[in-house]
């Protein structure tokens, strides 16, 4: 069966098949590509329907899953119509005329095996977070001591649990933050954060009067 993939008039299919699968190994490997931006831009257009949202491509499927359905289905058509056209007229198809009609055959396909994978799989859940989620969380100094002028680098653990580093100021210019210390990031400019040490009496708890 392999033997016909070295043969001119099933090429298109053959690169199809070595494509996914190294699309399958990268998923598997786990380089996260399948969370790219590419993910989020074309799930936001398929959340407005249309296009996208007719060929498959919705939130609760990475792109690269449905990549590598539509490689799959694209060979099986490919292979089906070479096939079947070889059983007829005792050849198979040139392949540019194959490929044409395995696509043809291979899009609508892959919309009905990208739906059905939609609804089996979990959700998709992206662990990439924008810079903006930093602020109202705490972060400790590394090293050094933070001073207005004199950022130092901080770590801070998203919900994920993955670690972040930053450049830290205190948001307060008679503040000092030294390593060790824990403080709340309250704002950023640009790459630069602002925070306010633990110690700062805006984070003290309020304590009843006796």
């Amino acid at each position: 069966m392999f033997a016909i993939f070295l043969t001119p008039a099933y090429v298109p299919f053959a690169i199809a098949f070595v494509v996914m699968i190294g699309i399958g190994v990268i998923e598997a490997v786990g380089l996260g590509l399948g969370q790219l931006d590419l993910d989020a831009d074309l799930h936001a257009e398929a959340e407005s329907g249309g296009l996208l949202d007719w060929l498959g491509i919705g939130r609760d499927l990475p792109i690269l899953i449905w990549l590598t359905s539509l490689l799959g289905c694209f060979t099986l058509a490919g292979i089906a119509i070479q096939q079947v056209a070889t059983a007829v007229t005792g050849d198979p198809l040139h392949w540019g005329l194959a490929a044409g009609g395995a696509l043809l055959a291979g899009i609508p396909l892959n919309t009905l095996a990208a739906n059905g994978l939609a609804r089996i799989m979990p959700g998709f859940e992206t662990s990439v977070i924008s810079t903006d989620d930093f602020l109202r969380r705490r972060g400790t100094i590394l090293e050094g001591t933070a001073r207005r002028g004199s950022p130092a680098r901080a770590k801070i653990v998203d919900q994920h649990g993955q670690a972040h580093f930053i450049m830290v100021e205190p948001h307060d210019d008679a503040d000092a933050i030294a390593a060790g210390d824990t403080a709340l990031i309250v704002r950023r400019d640009g790459k630069l954060f602002y925070a306010l040490p633990e110690a700062n009496a805006l984070l003290q708890p309020i304590r009843p009067q006796s």
